[in-house]
């Protein structure tokens, strides 16, 4: 993966696999990079990659409530999307017992 410098390539850029920047600074947990990777523009904060997963897929799973909700406001993604496994975000919610993205999930 090619790292973002100002001027270079696109936030949208994805590795072998198809995540792309998003989704993994979302599933680390790194709140100001998915917030300056949004803020940026020119992405698709709803990109899946070759599992059919999306940034809000790892978040739930992996990182935070902050991130969660950034994600959801932004309005371009959809909280129902499925995986290759036919699982949505509150699936994953709902599986590693994350009680507070359930709530935002459901609103």
């Amino acid at each position: 993966m090619t790292l973002l410098r100002p001027g270079n390539a696109s936030p949208d850029l994805s590795n072998e696999c198809g995540r792309t920047p998003l989704s993994y600074a979302a599933s680390r947990g790194y709140e100001s990079h998915v917030r300056m990777l949004l803020e940026r523009g020119g992405l698709n904060p709803d990109s899946s990659d070759d599992d059919c997963w999306t940034p809000l897929s790892y978040v739930v799973e992996f990182g935070s409530e902050g991130i969660v909700k950034m994600l959801l406001e932004g309005g371009n993604v959809n909280p129902d999307s499925l995986d290759a496994d036919g699982w949505t975000p509150l699936t994953f919610a709902a599986w590693y017992n994350r009680g507070d993205v359930v709530e935002m999930l459901l609103e």
